[in-house]
């Protein structure tokens, strides 16, 4: 799961379709937890090394990934009917020294140190990349008619740096935030910027300090590659990026319509800065290792009974990958294992397609289990599935993601990010209750969740997806559910304490039979969707569904 720090999805009518117990065969079986242990020791031993995207730990456990589901009789749905689908990836890293920036002003150079006062990562459509602009100062760099913004209105900014504040306004609600905040350079490449310059702001400062981000400096990046082997996701034309510290910003702003100062203090005040001309120019440049190397999701498809519904899929997903190695040298440990994070989530999804392949009767739909790679890198299996999906992107009706279920206590009620923006919300709140298990709302919304797991890149392509995750209630009253994961946030997560002994000695026993129950219901939710004619549809005041699926309804 990809959370880069912790602090502390919108509706009208539903569409009604038939009951459940009206269209699905009887169902007597239930998850087995043992068979849930059996996976996630095997998927978070040491023997596996934290699971590193490219890693061999990594393909090992894609390997064990697919037998299991070949062994349950399911089809392989990969490449070339395989059970793979091999991801084509760059890693790139920054070459020490190798970031410059310069200000050109009054016939004057000053050039920024590296990393006190600008940072800056390795790119990703060439190894050397260096640029000469004028600078445009951009306020917040957003554009959105929903919420009257256009922050490039008046400004030309073709063949420019564009300056812009880190964050967002604060009116904002905090998916449409997540959603804006993400397409930032989108809407500047769009635009004809060459470069961009992101200003940390004082609210940065005081939510994460800029020294934080210093702690991953040496960080990789990495991308998918199309069939040109070029990138993926980026943009060519930005030739340059930095973060800027905000101190060291203010040397930008000489002789400007209005200082970084009464800038900040317009911020202060929830005022949105207009953008204007700035009077310097900015050099940039930087030199990156690029290397190559693959790394496999893994598809299998159990077929419907359906002769025309059998060519729609609900898609189960979870993600094998982890954070491999840690460089902590305080501890002798240094295996991420990622236990709850998403060995886990895996477990639960192949117990989840065992209980399929056992079905007398088939659901009507096909249902197929999607494992991606590559989510710690930024949702890249996902990202190159939805991109390059084995079959019709159309055919995609829902999609139920597992990742990070956090199973260290009886969890008495469920968090279905997404639920209040498709219809798919009452499928789990129905599939929940037959459980006796509550569906809560999102208890921290100001974390935008919703866009931060694989099953927001099938969203993008307008598939109705939910996240489930454990909530935060509990069955026994001397464990608080929401103590409990919060601890385990704050302590474990991505850290080579989340295994299993570590947990086990801190929480007591991983409790595998909540896993089956989360299973159940899984599995409940995907043969309601598979069984019901009219498939998952966006709700009519969702704004995915203005941004994202106002086709597929139309389609559908």
């Amino acid at each position: 799961m990809r959370l880069p720090f912790f602090s502390g999805v919108l509706l009208l009518s539903f569409l009604t379709g038939c009951a459940l117990t009206e269209v699905q065969p009887k169902v007597t079986a239930a998850a087995n937890p043992a068979l849930i242990e059996g996976h996630l020791r095997f998927l978070a031993d040491d023997a596996l090394e934290g699971r590193d995207t490219g890693s061999r730990g990594h393909e090992i456990a894609s390997l064990y990934i697919a037998t299991q589901l070949q062994a349950l009789g399911l089809e392989g749905a990969g490449d070339d009917g395989s059970f793979y689908q091999r991801v084509p990836l760059r890693k790139a890293r920054l070459l020490p020294n190798a970031a410059k920036l310069s200000l050109h002003h009054n016939g004057k150079i000053s050039e920024l140190s590296y990393p006190q006062q600008f940072f800056s990562g390795p790119t990703m459509w060439a190894s050397e990349q260096a640029v000469t602009a004028p600078l445009v100062f951009v306020g917040y760099g957003l554009v959105s008619s929903e919420f009257n913004l256009d922050d490039y209105a008046g400004l030309e900014v073709a063949g420019k740096i564009v300056v812009m504040l880190a964050g967002l306004p604060t009116f904002l609600p905090s998916e449409e935030r997540a959603y804006l905040g993400s397409i930032k350079t989108e809407l500047a490449a769009e635009r004809g910027a060459v470069g961009i310059l992101t200003v940390h702001t004082p609210q940065q400062e005081a939510f994460r300090p800029y020294a934080n981000s210093l702690l991953y400096l040496n960080t990789p990046s990495m991308t998918w590659l199309d069939k040109e082997q070029q990138p993926g996701r980026g943009f060519a034309g930005l030739q340059g990026g930095a973060y800027l510290h905000h101190e060291a910003a203010a040397q930008f702003f000489v002789d400007a319509p209005s200082s970084l100062a009464d800038i900040f203090a317009q911020l202060e005040r929830d005022e949105i800065p207009t953008g204007f001309a700035l009077k310097q120019q900015a050099s940039l440049s930087s030199r990156s290792q690029h290397d190559s190397l693959s790394s496999p999701n893994v598809i299998a498809v159990l077929p419907g009974a359906d002769p025309v519904l059998k060519h729609e899929y609900v898609v189960i997903t979870a993600h094998s990958d982890h954070i491999g190695l840690s460089n902590d040298l305080r501890t002798s440990d240094n295996i991420n294992n990622g236990a709850m994070d998403n060995a886990a989530g895996v477990a639960l999804l192949l117990e989840t397609a065992r209980l399929f392949a056992g079905l007398e009767q088939r659901p009507k739909r096909s249902i197929m289990f999607l494992v991606v790679t590559g989510e710690e890198k930024g949702l890249l299996g996902a990202d190159y599935f939805a991109r390059n999906p084995t079959r019709p992107i159309e055919s995609l009706v829902a999609n139920v993601n597992l990742d990070m279920p956090v199973l260290l206590y009886p969890f008495a009620d469920l968090i279905a990010f997404g639920a209040n923006h498709s219809t798919l919300g009452e499928v789990v709140a129905r599939a929940a209750g037959k459980h006796g298990i509550a569906l809560s709302p999102d208890p921290m919304p100001e974390q935008a969740i919703f866009t931060r797991s694989d099953h927001y890149r099938l969203v993008q392509q307008g598939v109705p997806a939910v996240f489930l995750m454990t909530g935060f209630q509990s069955k026994d009253p001397a464990q608080d559910g929401g103590k409990i994961w919060g601890s385990f946030f704050a302590k474990h997560y991505h850290k080579p304490s989340d295994d299993i002994a570590s947990l086990e000695k801190e929480y007591g026993p991983i409790r595998y039979d909540a896993g089956a129950v989360f299973t159940d219901i899984n599995f409940q939710i995907a043969l309601d969707v598979a069984n019901t004619p009219q498939r998952p549809l966006w709700k009519a005041d969702s704004f995915f569904q203005k941004v994202f699926g106002k086709d597929y309804n139309s389609q559908r």
